[in-house]
Formats: structure tokens, C-alpha cells, sequence
């Protein structure tokens, strides 16, 4: 079961992905389709979940369920921060002549701003419970290796962005989530990588998609 779990987990978004992917041919992202995708990706989230909480009796602590602390908050703050004017430039400043994430943001201009909103806020915490709290935990549980736990969700993560942001960007996405993971392990505590991931992602993904349409 906790192998079955696992792979739901780090499996589901790249299946989902690939699909979307297909169905749009590459164009841009459909608003009735975009939609239903973050409806599954949220079910994911769900399903993991209570598997891991009622089928595999593990407490809500090991998957990363744990008390508001504003010193978790404020990390996670701290982290956005980080990606937003750090890393952020970084990667963008390296992918520049590779168009690097342009071809993806530009899939998404069809989409109305909410709907872009409603992503970052579904990727970003869904992604942290599936990749960081459940599939760390699970293959922990499989291997006892806590690296292998830190190494194998994370390589899928990078690899389930491929489809929409091609595979340079999608590199990147390998050094960014290596921070989440080192962050979960540190704090063992979901609400810093929701914050940040959420966060930036708002600033990297809707920010610039509503100053282009005020511009327009």
C-alpha cells in the first residue's frame, strides 16, 4: 500500500501534466480543461493524504501537518524572499537566451488572472504535500534511507515540469525543490515551503501576466 501511495503521489502530477499537455497540443491552456486539472490536483493532494493518515495510520506530524507557528510563518517569508530576489534572477538571468520560462508563461495568457491565482495557490500547496510531506515520508518508510527520500520525489518533481515548461526550466525546478526538501527536513513542518512556494510562484507566474494586460 505504501508503495502504491508513493507513486500516486509523485506519479499523479507528471500523468496529469503529460495529459494536459496532449490535449492542448502544445497551444494554449484551455480554461474548462485548465480547471479540471486543478480539481484532480487537489483530489491527489486529498487522496494521499488519507491514505497516509487512515490506511497507513501515520500521524498527521510525520506528513507534515503541523500547528500554525509564526516562526514557521516567518521562514516561509523569509524563503519567498529568497526565491524572489535571489534564485529567481539567478535562473532567469541564465535561462534568458533559452527563452527559458517564457514558452510556458505564454500557454497560460488565454487563462483570466483568477484562474492563474487559483494555480499558484493549488501547485503550490498540493505540490508541497504530495512531493515534500507524503512521498518523503513514504519512501522513507520503504528504503529507511532519508536520502533516497530527498533525491527520488525531488528528481520526479523536476521531471513533471518538463511538459509544460520544457526541460531547461524545468532543471531549475530540480535546484528550487532541493530547497524545499531541505527545508522539510529541517523543520519536518509543511507551512515554510506552502508559504514560499506559493508566494513566488505568485510573484514569477501572475505578477507579470497582470502587468502585460494593464500595459495592453
Amino acid at each position: 500500500m505504501t508503495l502504491i501511495a508513493v507513486a500516486l503521489a509523485v506519479l499523479g502530477p507528471l500523468a496529469l501534466a503529460l495529459v494536459g499537455e496532449r490535449l492542448n497540443r502544445g497551444g494554449p491552456a484551455q480554461l474548462g480543461e485548465f480547471l479540471a486539472a486543478q480539481a484532480v490536483m487537489v483530489g491527489l493532494a486529498v487522496a494521499v493524504t488519507w491514505l497516509g493518515l487512515v490506511r497507513l495510520g501515520w500521524s498527521a506530524d510525520e506528513l507534515g501537518f503541523r500547528p500554525l507557528d509564526w516562526r514557521m510563518l516567518a521562514l516561509g517569508a523569509l524563503l519567498a524572499l529568497f526565491f524572489v530576489y535571489t534564485l529567481g534572477p539567478a535562473i532567469w538571468a541564465l535561462l534568458r537566451r533559452a527563452r527559458g520560462f517564457e514558452s510556458g508563461l505564454a500557454k497560460l495568457d488565454a487563462l483570466p488572472i483568477w484562474a492563474l491565482v487559483l494555480a499558484v495557490c493549488v501547485g503550490g500547496s498540493c505540490e508541497e504535500i504530495l512531493y515534500r510531506g507524503f512521498a518523503i515520508r513514504g519512501v522513507e518508510v520503504i528504503t529507511g534511507s532519508t536520502a533516497l527520500a530527498a533525491l527520488l520525489p525531488l528528481a520526479i518533481f523536476a521531471v513533471a515540469h518538463v511538459p509544460l515548461w520544457g526541460p531547461a526550466p524545468a532543471a531549475t525546478t530540480f535546484v528550487s525543490g532541493g530547497v524545499f526538501v531541505l527545508v522539510f527536513l529541517a523543520t519536518r513542518d509543511l507551512a515554510p515551503n506552502v508559504v514560499s512556494h506559493v508566494a513566488s510562484d505568485f510573484v514569477g507566474i501572475v505578477l507579470p501576466r497582470l502587468r502585460l494586460r494593464r500595459n495592453e
